[in-house]
């Protein structure tokens, strides 16, 4: 009995409960990580819903109700639901539409000269042609330091004609140019994005060329590629992803533009208050306290950023597909 008791507890256990064992083992690490997966996103999952879960669930039920006073307008104000009515007095209103195709023109102009220019400046910095490279990094980036109200006042002040020097320089060589003209006013609004913005997004490229294999490099210069043919072919499409981000974000951007031509219009009869969307979302509350208007234009807004987004995004990934398709 002894010696049977002995063999049955140093026995090893069956297979099923090995395997019982196991799954318990598992189960138990993956709600581990679980857990510590819970705790790391809970801060993330916080501020998507205090930052835009919350603020577009209100636009969307501002959108729907609109303030009005009964009788011949003399008693409260109560809240009454209206529908749709919004969404048409918004979509049918010449100024929205206007100023939504201002915005494209601007991101068709804005967008290539920012992306381009800001790889194109990463390029000079990586391929080591630029000297004192530190500083040329500080130089390109200080002017994203500066808040966007500063940097509007700032172009304002040398776009403006009587107090500009850069008007004053050009008017003594006989050069007259309005910088904020009929056909002038977007690009120099461009012109203020791109000063703002251009330093961020090459420090963005330059760390993306930064984790290109130097190997690859010295592949590319053995086979006899020069700097311009190694830029283009080599380093550019190895960090296609960042090119993709940086576009997406930049146009996410564009879609939102307000400060610029918000400044601009107290010096510019080119610049109305419905210049823009977010310019016209700000008229309507601010100045006209349509809130039910202004919410309405708000969701429009983000539909239309959503499905723009969305687009590009299957396009490039289409292109992806295609070019992974063809090696």
């Amino acid at each position: 009995m002894t010696a049977t008791t002995a063999q049955a507890r140093t026995a090893p256990p069956a297979p099923q409960e090995a395997r019982d064992d196991a799954r318990k083992a598992q189960r138990a690490a993956k709600r581990r990580r679980g857990g510590a997966a819970g705790v790391l996103m809970a801060p993330f999952f916080v501020l998507l819903t205090l930052v835009f879960l919350i603020p577009v669930g209100t636009a969307v039920w501002m959108s729907f109700f609109s303030d009005d006073q009964p009788g011949l307008g003399f008693g409260p104000e109560r809240s009454v639901f209206v529908g749709l009515r919004s969404y048409a007095a918004v979509i049918t209103d010449p100024t929205f539409l206007s100023g939504l195709g201002t915005v494209a023109l601007y991101c068709v102009i804005y967008i290539p000269l920012m992306v381009i220019g800001s790889l194109t400046l990463a390029l000079l910095l990586d391929s080591g042609v630029v000297r004192l490279r530190s500083w040329a990094q500080l130089g390109l980036f200080l002017p994203h330091a500066v808040p966007g109200i500063i940097a509007a006042l700032i172009w304002l002040y040398l776009y403006t004609p009587g107090i500009s020097p850069v008007v004053e320089a050009l008017g003594s060589a006989d050069i007259q140019v309005d910088f904020l003209g009929l056909h002038t006013t977007l690009p120099s609004i461009v012109n203020i994005a791109l000063w703002s913005n251009l330093g961020y997004n090459m420090v963005i490229f330059y760390a993306a060329l930064q984790a290109v294999p130097r190997e690859v490099l010295e592949a590319s210069v053995v086979d006899g590629a020069g700097p311009v043919r190694t830029a283009l072919q080599v380093k550019t499409p190895l960090v296609r992803s960042s090119v993709v981000m940086v576009s997406m974000f930049t146009l996410i951007w564009a879609l939102q533009l307000f400060t610029e031509p918000m400044l601009l219009h107290q010096s510019s009869q080119m610049v109305d208050t419905r210049f823009s969307p977010s310019m016209y979302i700000y008229d309507a509350a601010f100045s006209r306290n349509n809130y039910s208007l202004a919410a309405a234009a708000s969701v429009i807004l983000l539909i239309i950023t959503i499905a723009v987004s969305y687009g590009v995004t299957r396009w490039t990934n289409r292109i992806n597909s295609a070019e992974e398709d063809a090696r």
